[in-house]
């Protein structure tokens, strides 16, 4: 497969992960002080778990799946915390993205 096609089926995934699987209760609770069934955190631990899933699928690389999970979920607290609106979080997200296919091309 080539890495445009590994770059559009992951952005491809992200948004299914962000806009489709997750429902609007994961959307608004996942950020701090907005908790109401669970604390934050899970909310956020499994909305950001399914994005690293994958990534982890998708490249074949565990690794890059938890460096997904771990990323993901610290720009989404920053956009639940008001330091960017949605366009730069997506745009984060996608860079993220962009980054995975170029350790790809550098380690294959």
């Amino acid at each position: 497969m080539t890495y445009i096609n590994i770059l559009i089926l992951l952005i491809l995934a992200h948004f299914v992960a962000d806009f489709v699987l997750q429902n609007d209760r994961m959307a608004v609770e996942k950020c701090p002080g907005k908790d109401v069934v669970l604390h934050w955190t899970w909310w956020m631990a499994g909305h950001t778990a399914l994005h690293g899933l994958f990534v982890a699928v998708i490249t074949g690389i565990p690794l890059l799946g938890l460096a997904e999970w771990i990323i993901h979920f610290a720009i989404d607290y920053g956009k639940c915390r008001g330091y960017y609106n949605l366009g730069m979080d997506q745009a984060f997200h996608i860079f993220c993205k962009m980054l995975w296919v170029a350790f790809l091309y550098d380690t294959l």
